[in-house]
């Protein structure tokens, strides 16, 4: 007799549940291993990327497999707000989205379209021979999905935050994310994301989401930065990342042991370029 199971608890019912902002970091390796690692950190929720890192549909399966025995919720991040896409992702067993670039009410109604089953949207039925339904394993999948799904939008340029309040609206929207970096970069301040300009928009945004009465997140990897946008408001962060922690961890370790020129420039053997920060 085959084992029945009950969809895990989304997103929307984590931020929900919590008395205090929700702290993440992004997954951005493409490795189930690192994925485990990060799960297991202590963290409320990972962020698994396949916007800006190396993940397709069978490193985002196996990154989800490896993390569903920690206590973390695993949000995955698109590259795209693409119908078709979303449909792999959610067939998948992806239950927690954000989707990048989402400019207009329209383009989130399209989000929302793309989650949800007809009548109530375009979501292709396939469930039976998907993970998302556990190959029919979860009673009433096809009546239950839109429940068992959270969709996070991302307010990332200076035309989304002119219509957050619109977009806030829309029914299915669960909550925004701010994205300073892109944020900074359509106002002609790129690499600013500290712009004072950048950080009232981000404000902006909080603000109408609380007045939406929805929760709203913020990258923020600083961490004067994260418990500022924490103290306007922000209900979700994400305040590192998987390959900038190696990074700047092994260059630490580098500059412990590996001796430098006599001049003081790079090390010996090195390429001069001063290691960025995140």
């Amino acid at each position: 007799m085959p084992v029945r199971v009950e969809p895990d608890r989304t997103f929307r019912q984590a931020l929900a549940a919590a008395d205090r902002p929700l702290a993440g970091m992004w997954v951005c390796s493409g490795s189930p291993l690192i994925a485990e690692l990060c799960a297991g950190a202590g963290l409320d929720w990972l962020l698994i990327d396949a916007e800006h890192s190396p993940n397709g549909l069978e490193s985002i399966l196996a990154q989800l497999q490896a993390v569903r025995g920690y206590p973390v919720q695993a949000v995955v991040r698109p590259p795209v707000n693409d119908t078709v896409l979303l449909k792999q992702y959610l067939d998948l067993g992806v239950q927690d989205l954000l989707i990048p670039m989402v400019n207009s009410a329209a383009e989130a109604q399209a989000a929302i379209a793309a989650v949800r089953y007809p009548p109530h949207g375009v979501r292709g039925v396939g469930s039976a021979l998907a993970r998302a339904s556990r190959w029919n394993r979860i009673p009433d999948y096809l009546a239950r999905a839109a429940e068992t799904i959270s969709v996070t939008v991302q307010i990332e340029t200076g035309a989304a935050v002119a219509a957050v309040e619109e977009i806030l609206a829309v029914d299915g929207v669960d909550a925004i994310f701010l994205g300073p970096s892109d944020l900074a970069a359509s106002m002609g301040l790129l690499g600013e994301q500290e712009h004072p300009t950048v950080r009232a928009a981000v404000e902006h945004c909080l603000a109408a989401a609380k007045t939406a009465g929805k929760p709203a997140g913020v990258n923020a990897f600083g961490e004067a930065t994260a418990r500022a946008y924490m103290d306007a408001g922000a209900s979700f962060l994400l305040v590192g990342a998987d390959v900038a922690l190696l990074a700047r961890g092994t260059e630490a370790l580098a500059d412990k042991f590996i001796p430098t020129n006599p001049d003081g420039g790079a090390p010996l053997g090195g390429t001069g370029d001063a290691p960025s920060s995140y």
